[in-house]
C-alpha cells in the first residue's frame, strides 16, 4: 500500500469515529532487542444516549407527556391542579392507553370527577370529541374507547337539551359515516382515518349497551344498520386497504351481525358473502388479499368458529368417529408383531397376550439383573399378578371389548 492510500484510510477512519492503528497503540515495556509484540486496536465503547421514554418507543399519535401523577399518587390527588377539562381527560386517556388494566379500578372515580366538572353542553361535547379522537387515532384503543363510552353513557348525570353523552357520541360518529363514499375513494391518509373510525364503530356496536323499554339490555340498532352500509361502501371500492378493513370488521362483528339479521328474517350476510366472492373473481386486488377474503368465507361457513354445546353427546365409536383408533395402545404378540384394537383378530391376540405365563420377564442389561435381591424398589414387586386381580382384570378387558363391538 502506498503512502497516499494509507493517508486516505486514516482520514476515513477519523471521519467515521474509528481510531486508526497509529492512534490506538498498546504500550509495551522496552525489553531490548526482543521480538516486538503485535499491536492491538481497541474499538471504542459506544454508549447509547436514547432514553427509554424516547418518542420512538411510543405508538404514533400518542402523547407521551402524560401526567406522571397517575403512577405516583392516589386518584384524589391526580386531578388537583388541572386547569382545564381537556387536560384532565387527555391525561386519563393516555394513562388508559399505557395501562389498560387500570380501567376497572379507576373508571368509577373518573366518572365521578366528570360529573362534578362537566356541567355544560360545551364541556360534554368537548369530552365526546376527546374520546373519539383517542379511539380513532391511537392504535389499539378502539376497544378500550368503546368500553369507556359505554360506562360513561350510563354514569354521567348531565343531560343537556342538545343530548346526553350517548346521543352526542352517535352524532359525532354520524358525521364520519355520512362521508363514507368519499372516504373510501380518498387518498391513503383519508382511508386510514376512515378505517380507524369503522373499527371503532364496530367496537361500539359490541360494547355499547342500551336498555330497552322493558329494561332488557340491547345493542344500538342504528349501529347495526350503519355497519351494513359501511361494508357496502368498502366493497364498492375494492382496493386492498378497504378490503382488509372489511375483513377485520366482519371477523369482529360477523357472528353478531348475522344472528341479528337472521332474527329479522334478513339475508344480509348472504349478500355480503356473495359480494366477497365477486371481489375474489373480478377485482384487481392482490393475491394475498384474495386469500384473506377466502379465509373469511371459510370462517363464516364454519359458523364463525363457534361450537354449540347444545348438540346431544354421542359416545365415540369406530362408525361415527374416524379418529377412534388413533390413540389406542399398541400391543405385541409373542412373535413381536404389533396389533391394536383396529385389527380384526384383536380379541384373540389380546387373549393370548393375557395367557402368557411370563408376561413381564426379568430384564438384564450389561449383565446386571434388575430384579436382584437387595434392590429396595423391586423387592416390593411380585413376579406374578394376584390371581383374583388377574381374573378381575381379564374380565374387565373382555367386557370392555364386548361393549366396544356393540
Amino acid at each position: 500500500m502506498d503512502l497516499g492510500s494509507h493517508s486516505t484510510l486514516n482520514e476515513h477512519l477519523q471521519q467515521t469515529g474509528i481510531p486508526s492503528r497509529s492512534q490506538d497503540k498498546v504500550s509495551v515495556p522496552d525489553s531490548g532487542p526482543a521480538v516486538a509484540e503485535p499491536r492491538v486496536a481497541v474499538a471504542p465503547v459506544v454508549t447509547s444516549k436514547l432514553s427509554v421514554k424516547a418518542p420512538e418507543f411510543y405508538p404514533s399519535g400518542y402523547n407521551q407527556n402524560f401526567n406522571q401523577n397517575f403512577a405516583d399518587s392516589s386518584f384524589e390527588e391526580r386531578y388537583d391542579g388541572y386547569l382545564t377539562l381537556a387536560e384532565y381527560v387527555q391525561d386519563f386517556l393516555n394513562h388508559l392507553t399505557e395501562q389498560p388494566g387500570c380501567f376497572e379500578t379507576e373508571i368509577e372515580q373518573f366518572a365521578e370527577t366528570l360529573n362534578g366538572w362537566v356541567t355544560a353542553d360545551e364541556a360534554l361535547q368537548e369530552l365526546v370529541e376527546l374520546i373519539y379522537q383517542q379511539a380513532t387515532s391511537v392504535p389499539n384503543f378502539s376497544y378500550m374507547g368503546a368500553r369507556l363510552c359505554n360506562y360513561l353513557s350510563h354514569h354521567l348525570t348531565i343531560s343537556p337539551q342538545s343530548g346526553n353523552f350517548r346521543q352526542l357520541l352517535l352524532q359525532r360518529c354520524r358525521t364520519e359515516y355520512e362521508n363514507r363514499d368519499e372516504a373510501t375513494r380518498g387518498d391513503e391518509t383519508t382511508r386510514k382515518q376512515f378505517h380507524a373510525f369503522v373499527l371503532f364503530l364496530a367496537e361500539l356496536y359490541l360494547n355499547l349497551e342500551i336498555k330497552g323499554t322493558k329494561g332488557q339490555v340491547m345493542r344500538a340498532e342504528v349501529l347495526q344498520e350503519g355497519l351494513r352500509e359501511l361494508l357496502n361502501a368498502l366493497f364498492s371500492n375494492p382496493v386492498d386497504s378497504n378490503l382488509i378493513c372489511a375483513v377485520k370488521l366482519l371477523k369482529l362483528t360477523g357472528s353478531v351481525l348475522e344472528d341479528a339479521w337472521k332474527e329479522k328474517g334478513k339475508n344480509d350476510m348472504e349478500e355480503m358473502i356473495q359480494r366477497i366472492e365477486n371481489v375474489v373473481l373480478d377485482a384487481n386486488c392482490s393475491r394475498d388479499v384474495k386469500h384473506t377474503l377466502l379465509k373469511l368465507v371459510e370462517l363464516r361457513s364454519s359458523n364463525w368458529g363457534r361450537v354449540h354445546g347444545t348438540s346431544p353427546h354421542r359416545e365415540a365409536t369406530p362408525e361415527n368417529d374416524p379418529n377412534y383408533f388413533m390413540n389406542e395402545p399398541t400391543f405385541y404378540t409373542s412373535d413381536g408383531v404389533p396389533f391394536t384394537a383396529a385389527d380384526p383378530d384383536y380379541q384373540e391376540k389380546y387373549q393370548e397376550l393375557l395367557e402368557r405365563e411370563d408376561f413381564f420377564p426379568d430384564y438384564e442389561e450389561n449383565g446386571t439383573d434388575l430384579l436382584a435381591p437387595g434392590d429396595l424398589y423391586f423387592d416390593y414387586i411380585d413376579d406374578e399378578m394376584d390371581p383374583e386381580i388377574e381374573e378381575a382384570f381379564e374380565k374387565f378387558c373382555l367386557e370392555s371389548e364386548h361393549k366396544r363391538k356393540q
